[in-house]
């Protein structure tokens, strides 16, 4: 039987993180450049999905770029022991989706974000025996289109889809070659015609849709 998977995006689609990542950047902002500094929840969420390279430029574009990677490196960090810890707003009946779509699919999950992020969020919600592989932007530099080639590859996967919320999610996906959903409920929209969420437990339906099982 052919491999089929599912590669799931991250923010605004299984969790939304940002008033965590919000305060524990303005921390590392107050010690680390200016006290005067306060990243807000919609800043933080108007700039998820980016590689961490644009999310500085956009952030900080004040700073020059090796101070600002500098800066974005130490707020990483933080952020990862923060939500390893603390972890964030989980979006409704992901675990029990997860168990229903394991039946018959593979699961992953492919993020523009920092080296330690996915797991992090993996650790605290225990979420480990679902997910059999992981990439994102801060382990090897690489556009998302590029990591989720990279893990259908690495995989094998006779087919994927790629589950996100914002249009360039929908972009990789169609980089890579994969199908896509549309996490309606997530940061953003998309302008193409596509599949789509309105809660995350709808994706055991759709997918089923998708590869017509």
């Amino acid at each position: 039987m052919d491999k089929l998977g599912i590669i799931f995006d991250m923010d605004g689609t299984l969790w939304d993180s940002a008033k965590a990542v919000a305060e524990s950047w303005t921390e590392v902002v107050a010690r680390e450049y200016t006290p005067k500094r306060i990243i807000t929840e919609d800043e933080i969420k108007r700039v998820m999905g980016l590689t961490m390279d644009k999310l500085a430029e956009k952030i900080f574009p004040e700073l020059p770029e090796e101070r600002r990677m500098q800066l974005l490196d130490i707020c990483g960090r933080e952020e990862n022991a923060y939500l390893r810890t603390h972890g964030a707003t989980l979006y409704p009946e992901i675990e029990e989706t997860f168990q229903k779509l394991q039946q018959k699919y593979h699961l992953y999950i492919v993020s523009n974000c920092q080296s330690g992020y996915i797991e992090a969020f993996l650790e605290y919600y225990g979420f480990g025996a679902y997910i059999e592989d992981i990439e994102c932007y801060g382990n090897n530099g690489l556009v998302k289109g590029d990591n989720i080639r990279q893990v259908a590859d690495r995989n094998h996967l006779a087919r994927a889809a790629y589950v996100g919320d914002i249009q360039g999610d929908y972009d990789a996906s169609v980089q890579a070659g994969v199908s896509f959903v549309h996490a309606a409920y997530g940061f953003g929209s998309v302008k193409e015609d596509v599949p789509e969420i309105q809660t995350f437990s709808e994706l055991v339906d759709v997918i089923d849709t998708i590869f017509r099982l």
